[in-house]
């Protein structure tokens, strides 16, 4: 294994656990890479990790740094009002020398302008402080996933899904990969920085959203045409919500099952991705191929530059 260079920044919120970065950080270089830590990276503006002038900087920082990765100290809120002011063409410049930006949450307001703007693919991934910098050791899978995207090994990733959602046939298709979390696609319709792709696959994550108002994200997704033009939906891990009582036996896979109602693509779910430990690296915006035989479903996006 050849030591790699990571960079890690903070675009959105602020960093108020610094010891769990610290930790994360000297987990990377266990790990046998270089890791630099952003000046900005512990900078404080109310709820962000400075103000907008201050996480620009990080960001154009990250994107001149010729790191092969770089990589998020954690989500919270801060990227959607620095879309019109992003360095697109610095990003798309790093992402061709191969820098793999990574993160997930508010991170993906980043990858879906990006891919709108530039069309490069960037990774759906773990951040520093939450991945890799609690007490306990970070899970095992989500370690191994990152290591082959930081060793450029990695071609794709598979599951099981429920039993409900078995194939008796194989079935595939073809198409990129786009999405993420959902509160933060659903908040870029009528804007220039949702991606406008047609024939994709799409996946969705969430946290701390209940049932309902993942229904109201997805009709906004469905009402603005967005849902119709993919091939295949797949959902993540929706977290962190708690039922009332006035749901009255209305749950998640309320939602789900509703969702198969409006849509004629297949909907999966399952993926290993989200606000969980367990999470794999996915390219936003790259062609892959999702494939299901009875239980097993795969995203397969071969070797990539």
């Amino acid at each position: 294994m050849t030591a790699k260079t990571i960079y890690v920044y903070s675009p959105s919120s602020a960093v108020r656990n610094k010891q769990a970065v610290r930790r994360g950080i000297a987990r990377l270089k266990a790990m046998g890479h270089q890791v630099e830590l952003d000046p900005g990276a512990f900078s404080t503006h109310m709820r962000f990790a400075g103000d907008d002038e201050v996480r620009l900087a990080g960001i154009e920082r990250a994107a001149a740094s010729g790191a092969d990765v770089a990589i998020i100290t954690r989500g919270g809120y801060g990227l959607t009002r620095l879309l019109p002011r992003l360095p697109y063409k610095a990003i798309a410049k790093a992402i061709d020398r191969e820098t793999r930006f990574v993160g997930l949450s508010d991170f993906t307001a980043f990858q879906c302008a990006v891919l709108a703007e530039t069309g490069r693919v960037t990774w759906a991934g773990p951040a520093v402080g939450e991945d890799f910098g609690g007490e306990s050791e970070p899970d095992d899978i989500m370690q191994a996933c990152f290591e082959d995207l930081v060793e450029e090994q990695g071609e794709g990733t598979g599951w099981q899904l429920p039993k409900a959602e078995a194939r008796a046939e194989p079935w595939q298709a073809k198409g990129v990969l786009w999405g993420s979390n959902l509160a933060m696609v659903a908040s870029l319709v009528g804007t220039p920085w949702l991606p406008q792709v047609k024939n994709g696959i799409l996946f969705l994550e969430d946290v701390s959203e209940h049932p309902y108002r993942v229904e109201r994200m997805l009709t906004q997704l469905l009402y603005a045409g967005v849902l119709q033009k993919q091939k295949a939906i797949i959902l993540g891990h929706f977290t962190n919500w708690t039922p009332v009582p006035h749901d009255k036996g209305y749950k998640l896979h309320t939602v789900v099952e509703w969702l198969r109602t409006q849509v004629k693509c297949p909907v999966f779910t399952g993926l290993p991705f989200g606000h969980v430990p367990t999470k794999v690296c996915l390219p936003v915006g790259a062609k892959v191929t999702l494939a299901v035989e009875g239980r097993d479903a795969f995203i397969l996006w071969g070797h990539m530059h």
